[in-house]
């Protein structure tokens, strides 16, 4: 302290104000100076932290981003990587900017497939209900995440029916309401389309209990096809140029996709001539959730009884040759993969995310630390050098941890 007394009262005896601060200025300088090197030096090497302020699209967050949610692949990189599965290479550069732009996308069919073939690593489901009647049977079973609503999934095998006309069925919105084998459904419009793939953006009203108002749904839905194997989903999509109303209330959270295909008849005698339609559903429907799975159970074959004799008026109106609406239109515009390259491209995504992972997770080397270092180092020096003064050095030691100390956090 008496040095830096016997300083200041030299810098004091300058005759003039300017000599006054000529002489400051002379002692700050090793201040300014080692805080220049020390920014300097630290951004050279600076830490991620700063790389992520920097470039938020840096490597190193992508493969954090993957590690934190890897059920829900990223729209971007898995609908690169697997769109070249569902359309030859020779078209895929041209089709990916379109097929992220729709409502839904390949991510969604992957993960309707891990949902179908139960690897989607979710809760184990519980059996609720099993009904069999002459012509089709019913099975369903629900699981109850700890975050979100409940989920069902059901079975449902109809004889005599053919997976092309049970799609055409469940897409077809105009026969729903005609028939009104779906008799919850009061209006229905069609807000996008995209005729080469059978992308639709739809919206639906549907009537609920008198005890609560009306529901409005808007909906994005697409179909894939592989062979005669159809994987139809269907969910709530943001549309914030549709206006929201206080009646009918609006449903965020929908979901319900189907996995329609050919099975073995319960005849026997070994033909394909049954059709096995895998819905799984789950929608926040704004009411508490015990009084849904409530509703959900009291109701369920009620509804489920409707559909049959709904279906078999359809097969009636199309053996007639009845022209098919437009929405069943829409479901002849599917988009055809290959079963087994889409399942090979999906492991070698999650493989590449699991070695990303790792890559990640690896211990730092000693070199990951020389920023600070260098940082470190260069103010000691500087403070050791120029000055021998407490202060000095309390104000450049507490620059070099300012500068080091973002690393740790």
């Amino acid at each position: 302290m008496s040095v830096l007394a016997d300083m200041l009262a030299e810098v004091f005896r300058e005759p003039t104000l300017a000599g006054v601060a000529r002489e400051l200025a002379t002692l700050a300088a090793p201040l300014w100076l080692a805080a220049l090197v020390g920014l300097l030096i630290g951004w050279a090497w600076r830490p991620r932290w700063a790389a992520a302020v920097a470039g938020p699209q840096q490597p190193v967050l992508a493969a954090a981003a993957a590690a934190q949610a890897p059920a829900q692949p990223s729209l971007t990189q898995a609908t690169a990587a697997d769109h070249l599965a569902v359309v030859p290479r020779a078209k895929a550069a041209s089709m990916a900017p379109v097929e992220e732009e729709l409502a839904v996308s390949t991510p969604d069919l992957m993960h309707l497939r891990r949902v179908v073939e139960e690897k989607d690593g979710g809760p184990a489901w519980t059996h609720m209900m099993d009904r069999t009647l002459p012509t089709f049977r019913y099975q369903a079973w629900k699981r109850e995440p700890q975050n979100g609503p409940p989920q069902y999934r059901s079975s449902t095998i109809f004889e005599d029916a053919s997976p092309d006309v049970v799609r055409d069925f469940f897409w077809d919105d105009d026969f729903r309401i005609s028939n009104t084998w779906d008799d919850m459904l009061l209006e229905h419009e069609t807000l996008e389309e995209c005729t080469k793939t059978g992308t639709m953006v739809v919206r639906w009203v549907r009537k609920f209990p008198f005890f609560c108002s009306d529901r409005e749904y808007v909906i994005g839905r697409r179909i894939w096809a592989s062979g005669k194997t159809y994987y139809c989903v269907t969910k709530s999509v943001p549309r914030p140029s549709v206006p929201r109303s206080s009646k009918p209330r609006r449903v965020d959270l929908y979901y319900s996709s189907w996995c329609i295909r050919p099975v073995e008849s319960r005849n026997g005698d070994g033909a394909m001539t049954a059709c096995e339609v895998l819905l799984f559903h789950h929608e926040d429907m704004g009411i508490p959730w015990s009084i849904a799975k409530l509703g959900v159970q009291q109701g369920m074959w009620g509804c489920v009884k409707r559909i049959e004799p709904g279906l078999r008026a359809y097969q009636t109106a199309r053996a007639a040759g009845e022209p098919i609406s437009k929405c069943a239109a829409m479901a002849h515009a599917n988009t055809k993969f290959v079963a087994n390259e889409l399942t090979a491209s999906e492991n070698n995504t999650e493989a590449g995310s699991t070695s990303n992972n790792a890559q990640a997770e690896k211990p730092k080397h000693w070199t990951g630390n020389l920023p600070k270092v260098f940082v470190i180092g260069s103010v000691v020096a500087l403070a050791c050098t120029f000055d021998k003064g407490l202060l000095t050095k309390a104000l450049v030691f507490g620059t070099a941890r300012r500068f080091a100390g973002p690393g740790r956090r």
